[in-house]
């Protein structure tokens, strides 16, 4: 593989927050990869792609909170006519590629290289997507399970989140094959069933299958939906996340004894409960900005190559290095927009809640659900710490007993009119992920940062109107939520999430998970450059 121009890393001016990896293009593929660069440029290969991930969306996959085990919940079966338009799409990855099925939904494929001292590149997907709400059926522009073609975009649910991947990988694969392609080294598959379920029935069972086949840290890097490229401060930042913020839902019940409406309390269960929350609100986590964090890395990169940051903030980022009343001047001028503090700190949404089954009777209990996204440099043990401490207080004014997270922390001789009972809601609380290596060191972030910009050159380049007319600049970005990845921490150190489209002009979601889900042709034809630079760069790697 080859950089251009020259050095594997420039520096200039203020850069050195956010050095950039030089575009990266193969050198031992390089006429494959021109020729293919070209061909995808084409209106017949995007016709064909197009096809591709139309007849995938057609076949719908949804996935629900409550299934039951496979076997046992027929919703799964969906999953086999999906196999099946694999199969009858993609034969040559079919004849080519080993495929194991696991817990008979998760697939497996894996394209053995030639070299089996390199270590594989695992790229993953999931079949699964969000469940379409009958109710929302007719305000969608085009059917939720059409796969329809307006001529600019494909639309139906999982068009974006996930099958464009599943498909961009898939094409990929089934063209480099055609094209006589066979790696150097192996390439392996990991496609997930139930990742908007939490992957409990399918990440969770390809894990120790995949680490049995190549042991523990045996891979040399995992690529997986996420991050994406889109215009902030003036600039094109690509931000693959390389962490995900954790998980936790607590649980908030209060019981009290119940009775006859006409002989109420001075405060009902939910009454109760509803100044708990309010006060919930009142408290939320605070947010801060903290340097051993990835989403101080992306302020950075603002910092360096932004071109329309607000006044003053640039100067405070570049002191905040050293300077910790800079740091929190750049957190002032940042926090200013609600989303920057959501990515900085842990958050809180009030997203259940229920209570009573009668109006003349009083509540016994009544509860709601608070979702917690947790801060990179935070915990589930704090985060929890920090609910009890919350409401201690005011459930002693409320002269509750405390149970919190399995702990009695009820004073001794309080009066007890009732309950406050704090809980993992589901018992699938998450850890922050680990944090990939970002330094100068690390072999998979340059070698993915050189091919998203190798990526974006190529495919502007393509355009009538001529060459791109903004440089693409690579930040360490961080995932709000998660991905099938929590699974696969103990297989490599080095992890991203990043899909290549286009999640500006409008476009950051593009209906994911909920009405008029879409993506652009342009945006899947680029998705499917991506994987093929990514897997013939990586193929050229040595030194990972």
């Amino acid at each position: 593989m080859r950089l251009v121009p020259g050095g594997k890393v420039h520096h200039h001016h203020s850069e050195a927050l956010c050095p950039q990896a030089d575009a990266l293009y193969p050198t031992r593929s390089a006429e494959l990869w021109g020729n293919l660069s070209t061909e995808y440029g084409t209106d017949e290969f995007k016709g064909k792609a197009i096809e591709w991930l139309s007849g995938a969306v057609q076949v719908p996959t949804e996935s629900f909170d409550t299934m039951g085990a496979v076997g046992e919940d027929e919703r799964w079966e969906v999953f086999g006519p999906f196999h099946e338009y694999l199969l009858q799409a993609f034969p040559l990855v079919h004849s080519t590629l080993l495929l194991t099925k696991v817990n008979t939904w998760g697939l497996i494929y894996e394209w053995k290289g030639s070299d089996e001292s390199l270590k594989p590149l695992l790229l993953a997907a999931h079949q699964d997507v969000v469940p379409v709400e009958r109710k929302t059926v007719e305000q969608w522009e085009h059917p939720p399970f059409s796969g329809y073609f307006d001529g600019e975009n494909i639309w139906g649910r999982g068009s974006s989140d996930d099958k464009s991947g599943l498909i961009g990988i898939m094409t990929t694969i089934e063209t480099l094959i055609s094209k006589g392609f066979a790696p150097t080294r192996t390439v392996v598959l990991a496609f997930g069933f139930d990742e908007e379920a939490s992957g409990l029935q399918g990440a969770a069972s390809l894990a120790p299958i995949l680490e049995e086949m190549h042991g523990a840290k045996g891979y040399a890097m995992l690529v997986d939906e996420g991050g994406a490229f889109a215009e902030q401060f003036g600039s094109i930042f690509a931000t693959p996340g390389i962490a995900e913020k954790g998980y936790t839902d607590t649980r908030v019940t209060v019981n009290s004894p119940g009775g006859h409406s006409s002989l109420p309390p001075e405060h009902t269960t939910i009454g109760i409960l509803s100044q708990l929350l309010v006060h919930l609100e009142a408290t939320p986590p605070s947010s801060e900005l903290h340097r051993a964090t990835p989403f101080y890395g992306t302020v950075q990169c603002y910092a360096a190559h932004g071109k329309g940051l607000p006044k003053g903030l640039r100067h405070a980022i570049k002191k905040s290095v050293r300077s910790d009343r800079y740091l929190k001047e750049a957190e002032r001028i940042l926090f200013k927009d609600p989303s920057f503090k959501s990515l900085a700190g842990t958050t809180q949404a009030i997203d259940l809640i229920q209570g009573g089954v009668k109006s003349n009777a009083l509540p016994e209990e009544a509860w709601a659900v608070v979702n917690h996204r947790i801060a990179t440099d935070s915990s589930v043990e704090h985060v929890q710490d920090f609910d009890t401490k919350r409401l201690a207080k005011l459930a002693h004014k409320f002269n509750l007993t405390i149970s919190a997270f399995g702990k009695d922390v009820t004073p001794v001789g309080a009066p007890s009119f009732g309950k406050l009972t704090l809980e993992d809601a589901w018992g699938t609380s998450l850890e922050p992920a680990p944090i990939t290596p970002t330094d100068a060191d690390a072999v998979p972030f340059r070698v993915l940062s050189g091919t998203i910009r190798a990526t974006y050159d190529s495919h502007y380049n393509t355009h009538a109107d001529g060459a791109f007319k903004k440089e693409i600049i690579v930040s360490p970005g961080i995932m709000s939520g998660n991905t099938d990845t929590r699974y696969y921490w103990g297989l490599t150190d080095h992890i991203f999430r990043y899909n290549h489209h286009n999640a500006g002009s409008g476009r950051a979601l593009a209906g994911v998970h909920t009405v008029n889900e879409h993506i652009a042709a342009d945006d899947l034809v680029g998705i499917i450059r991506y994987f093929t630079t990514l897997i013939l760069n990586v193929d050229e790697a040595t030194d990972m």
